[in-house]
């Protein structure tokens, strides 16, 4: 850490400390300090049978209390005082009538040093509040006096309110004439003859204790005035009042005085009587009236909020009619209680000899008297003037430690007053250090590290610190508290070690040892990354840490979403959970979305991390469908607000309907729009009352639907449209179906829907047929065999006509075609193919549409036997209108009849002549069975069976050998022989190499040529075998060589080496002329030879086959 000279903590020596609250350790003895109380008004109800009052102290010793009562001693019996550690006091009243407990009461708190006292604690005891019963004699009037219903309301808990009601709980209605005054009674201006009635109820409501109390019911009596010349009692003709000179009827006299507390309301009140009914007007005499004043109550009463010194004044109200007016000033004037001018006296400790001042500065309208007091009892100045007391300021000199105490300054008004209670003690004390010595602390690099030295003594204490018995040096060093605390601001490794505090004044040191271990600070390496996420993915977000090994037990890393931590749970249902580093959110949705933060957090300190967390999600609906007209009902604009895209962008808005008539409650697309629009122009069919709502579609999906429009009414009008998809079928030669798709019933826009049909035979008739039909077919019965007709369909309603639609072409009921080809030809292109032509039938007697021809060949006999009739049918169809086609798929070597027919969709017509002609030879097929066995070193026997098809007359077989070289894989030198005979199966090759592997390919042949070869490979040269084993199955050899010598015995009781195991799956086919075998081999048979042996009419034959497995 870097040096910067020496810091010397030093404490300047000071006679007296003064503090806001004086923190004397309890170690120390000390005078009583009230920590809490009760504050009053205490507030009592009906219902309640008992209060507790609560008074706390300390001190030391543990101080007792007392408590009084408007001034004297109150000690009820269920009262304890509480010593020892528990240092309050409880004030427990227990009665059913509570009354008798409300006054001013004060807490006193004592020890041997002095005593401490609360401000006054007012205890308030409301009963249930209640009208009294009376008899109210009606008050009669006559027409235009003046009335005051006096309501006199109970006092209770405020809030108190005042209505005025009948007794079926109408309210009275009042105006300029009838008002309520705030002092609940009901004034009338002038009376009119309608103010009669029998149930004026003045209620009085109280809602902090839910209780309304209501006033006997009170009648006014209205007489009717007569004219002066009237004496009649039946009298009806009505007479005005006469005018009169407004008065008050509140306030009563000239002038009234006002005295209220600054923040308090003002409400100056003119309630006028007099005839007509007089209006009331305010001024403040001699100034403008402020702009916060308000008129209520028809303008007689003057209400200002939390009144100012600026509001005192005078004010007048002038109520004034036709007849006079009348005046009323309010003189208003604005106190104060007593009030601290800048803060309570503070409590002292000083040291024996000094002068100690204690000043009471308070402020107040009018200005408070000051009462001093030490342990609560009263004084003036001291007879011996050690102690003089100046109006706000007491003075003890050359002051000694019997002067400590508790001295209460108490300032007071006719508006309340205020108390402080001031500590002084007066006392020389050597250091005392309440630190722990030894104490450890932790820190990490990087932070800042306070170690503290707390000291309490008289006089203050001198403060160094000092690290390996040097001063503490550099500027990363701050002292505070007066020394008490040394603060280290950029914690390195070499700050590690003990420091001492040492404290020392007149009467003493002390010292004590602090020890600090810098380790090194938690890192955040591989901080969350901000990531997108779809909704209902998996969603990770990584936090890797670094810390100090020995704050292991202590490290945790803490997961929050927006500063609210992440609840981590090991069961299987929760969302969240944490693999290591790793956050993980399962199912993520649009709640998850926001900022995440990581905290690595030991008990020393934190680091933290934040990244926010998109989930992209469907868009939310859209908000404020919108729908106006443009050029007429049927055409409207339908606008919204896009609602939020969930970090997707919004690729389309789908509009759909719905309407009542038809499909009510079905959804229906009407019309999709680009992300980036929000209206959308609809096209409307009529008669129907139609809803919209829209939804939006992004990435990832359809959001959902909009709250629907308001209905929208369109008016009926005539079809849009005719219908499409016309079909003309016939089913029957003399028939005309004619079929469409019909109009939806949303599209016929009105009532009455019919269709109308209108056909007529193309280039043949001049008019049209018409039909008004219902359905979407119709049939047209006695027409021609296939021929031409238009055809139009129109729509209809009661409000018209579709559009005039364009004609539609159609042919009529299909029949066989009459006529079959003509003049057919073959020509054999090779032994399976033909080409086939023809004279194609005239366009008439196909009598339908041309579905094309069919090509029809029977196979009689093969020119192999020709004396077995075959007579093997074939066909193919050719669509389209052709004279020749190519007939594949023949059979060589036969003979064939061919014909050639016309079909349409309704069949087929009749056949043509046949033609009879015959194919060539083909090649014949390849040889199904070719072996081998050595029969010799240089020679090897080749035995083959005849292919399955010769397609032609056999004549022999082409057998052609080559010589492989085993390595290259590759023919070193090849040959062939001529084999005639169609008869011979087998044939021995002599003079071959020894020791080689040969291929062999053998084709049949025909006079047309070969066929394909059969291939077999096979190795000369091969051992003797021993002809004593059994023939079903050899043992091993080391080559795949095999004897052709006949074995002597196959019994089954022959001796005979041990056997290799079986082989699986072993089945055969068998022909004519050959038989096929096959099996599969096990793992350890591999690499072994085999022999098969065939037996004819159970007898071995010599033949022997050597196979390798």
């Amino acid at each position: 850490m870097t040096l910067a000279g020496s810091l010397s903590l030093r404490l300047l020596l000071a006679l007296t400390t003064m503090a806001s609250g004086l923190n004397i350790p309890l170690e120390v003895e000390q005078p009583p300090t009230i920590i809490t109380y009760t504050s009053g008004p205490i507030i009592v109800l009906h219902f309640d049978t008992a209060i507790t009052v609560k008074c706390k102290a300390r001190g030391n010793p543990p101080p007792e209390y007392r408590w009084e009562k408007d001034g004297q001693a109150f000690v009820p019996p269920n009262f304890q005082t509480i010593r020892a550690n528990q240092t309050k006091g409880l004030l427990v009243l227990q009665s059913e009538d509570m009354s008798k407990f409300e006054g001013k009461y004060r807490c006193y708190a004592s020890n041997k040093l002095g005593t401490a006292m609360t401000n006054e604690i007012e205890i308030k005891a409301f009963s249930i509040p209640k009208f009294p019963k009376e008899t109210l004699s009606p008050i009669v009037v006559s027409e235009g006096e003046p009335i005051t219903l006096k309501c006199n309301p109970p006092e209770g808990v405020a809030p108190r309110l005042i209505y005025w009601m009948t007794v079926d709980l109408q309210h009275i209605e009042q105006n300029e004439r009838v008002s309520m005054g705030t002092d609940g009674n009901l004034y009338f201006s002038n009376a009119l003859k309608n103010d009669t009635r029998q149930d004026y109820g003045c209620f009085a409501a109280f809602n902090r204790i839910r209780t309304i109390v209501q006033k006997n019911a009170m009648a006014v009596v209205v007489k009717r005035l007569k004219p002066a010349n009237d004496s009649s009692e039946s009298s009806h003709t009505p007479v005005a009042p006469p005018a009169r000179i407004p008065s008050l009827l509140l306030p009563s006299g000239v002038q009234t005085e006002k005295v209220l507390l600054k923040g308090e309301d003002l409400q100056l009140e003119c309630i006028p009587e007099g005839f007509p009914t007089p209006s009331v007007k305010w001024i403040k005499m001699g100034e403008v009236m402020t702009p916060r004043v308000k008129f209520n109550n028809y303008n007689k009463l003057l209400s200002l909020s939390a009144v100012e010194e600026s509001d005192e004044g005078k004010y007048m109200c002038t109520a004034e009619n036709s007849a006079g007016k009348a005046v009323h000033y309010f003189d208003v004037i604005v106190e104060e209680p007593p009030k601290w001018l800048t803060e309570p006296p503070q409590s002292q400790l000083t040291v024996i000899g000094s002068d100690v001042h204690i000043k009471c500065s308070v402020s107040g309208k009018p200005q408070p008297a000051i009462t001093w007091r030490r342990n609560g009892v009263m004084f003036r100045d001291d007879p011996d003037k050690r102690m003089q007391v100046f109006d706000d300021t007491v003075i003890l000199f050359n002051a000694k430690a019997e002067d400590s105490g508790v001295y209460q300054c108490e300032a007071s008004n006719r508006h309340g007053n205020i108390l402080a209670n001031v500590n002084i003690v007066i006392m020389n004390m050597a250091p005392l250090i309440l630190t722990e010595n030894n104490q450890e602390y932790a820190a990490v690099v990087g932070k800042e590290i306070t170690m503290n030295c707390s000291v309490f003594s008289s006089p203050p204490s001198s403060i160094s610190w000092t690290k390996d018995e040097k001063a503490i040096e550099g500027e990363g060093f701050l002292a505070f508290e007066s020394g008490q605390s040394l603060k280290i601001i950029n914690a390195e490794k070499g700050d590690s070690g003990k420091y001492i505090c040492v404290a020392s004044n007149m009467e003493g040191s002390s010292a004590v040892t602090a020890v600090l271990d810098v380790k090194d600070a938690t890192k955040i390496v591989d901080p969350p990354q901000n990531t997108q996420v779809d909704s209902g993915k998996l969603a990770k977000l990584m936090c890797k840490t670094e810390y100090d090994a020995s704050l292991q037990d202590t490290f945790e890393l803490v997961w929050r979403k927006e500063n609210k931590e992440i609840p981590l749970s090991s069961e299987k249902n929760s969302r969240y959970s944490v693999k290591g580093a790793m956050l993980e959110i399962m199912n993520v949705n649009l709640s998850d979305q926001g900022t995440y933060t990581c905290t690595a957090r030991t008990s020393l300190d934190e680091d933290s991390a934040t990244a926010v967390l998109t989930v992209r999600d469907v868009p939310d609906a859209p908000v404020k469908l919108d729908l106006s007209e443009l050029d007429s009902p049927r055409n409207v604009l339908l606008s919204w607000i896009p609602g939020s895209d969930h970090d997707s962008t919004v690729t389309e808005f789908v509009v759909e309907y719905e309407e009542n008539r038809w499909e009510p409650g079905r959804w229906k697309e009407l019309q999709r729009v680009t992300g980036n629009q929000a209206t959308a122009e609809l096209k409307l069919y009529g008669n129907l009352n139609y809803q919209f709502r829209v939804y939006a579609v992004n990435a990832i999906g359809p959001g959902p639907p909009s709250e629907p429009t308001e209905r929208h009414k369109t008016p009926p009008a005539a079809p849009d449209r005719n219908p499409e998809n016309i079909k003309i079928q016939g089913h029957h030669p003399h028939q005309m179906e004619i079929s469409w798709e019909p109009l939806s019933p949303v599209e016929r826009n009105g009532p009455g829907f019919e269709y109308k049909v209108k056909y007529r035979q193309l280039g043949v008739e001049d008019s049209f047929t018409e039909h008004m039909v219902n359905r979407s077919v119709f049939l047209v019965n006695n027409t021609p065999t296939f021929v031409p007709y238009e055809i139009k369909i129109l729509s209809r309603n009661s409000y018209g006509w579709g559009p005039e639609p364009k004609p539609v072409t159609g042919y009529s009921g299909e029949d066989v075609p009459t006529a079959a080809p003509r003049d057919i030809a073959v020509e054999v292109i090779n032994t399976t193919v033909l080409r086939v032509s023809w004279t194609p039938v005239p366009p008439a007697t196909v009598r339908g549409r041309l579905g094309g021809y069919n090509v029809h060949w029977v196979r009689r006999r093969s020119l192999l036997n020709p004396d077995k009739n075959l007579d093997l049918s074939h066909s193919m169809s050719f669509s389209g209108n052709r004279s020749h086609v190519i007939v594949p798929g023949l059979e060589p070597f036969s003979e064939y009849k061919l014909t050639v027919y016309v079909f349409n969709k309704k069949g087929n017509g009749p056949k043509s002549d046949p033609v009879t002609f015959n194919t060539p030879e083909g090649v014949p097929e390849q040889v199904t069975v070719l072996t081998s066995s050595i029969i010799q070193r240089d020679s090897v026997r080749l035995e083959w069976a005849q292919p399955p098809k010769s397609n032609g007359i056999l004549t022999g077989y082409l057998l052609q050998y080559h010589l492989i070289n085993e390595t290259a894989l590759e023919v070193i030198d090849s040959k062939e022989i001529n084999i005639t005979g169609a008869d011979t199966n087998h044939w021995t090759l002599q003079g071959l190499k020894g020791d080689s592997l040969y291929r062999f390919d053998l084709r049949a042949c025909t006079r047309a040529g070969c066929g394909p070869p059969q291939a077999e490979e096979s190795r000369t040269d091969f051992p003797e075998p021993d002809l004593s084993q059994t023939p079903a199955v050899a043992p091993a050899q080391s080559s795949y060589n095999c004897s052709l010598s006949v074995p002597s015995s196959i019994s089954g009781n022959s001796t005979h080496p041990p056997l290799v195991p079986a082989l699986l799956n072993i089945s055969s086919y068998v022909s004519d002329t050959f038989a096929k075998i096959s099996w599969t081999a096990r793992e350890e048979q591999r690499s072994l030879q085999l022999y098969v042996a065939y037996m004819n009419n159970h007898l071995l034959l010599v033949h022997f086959l050597c196979l390798a497995v």
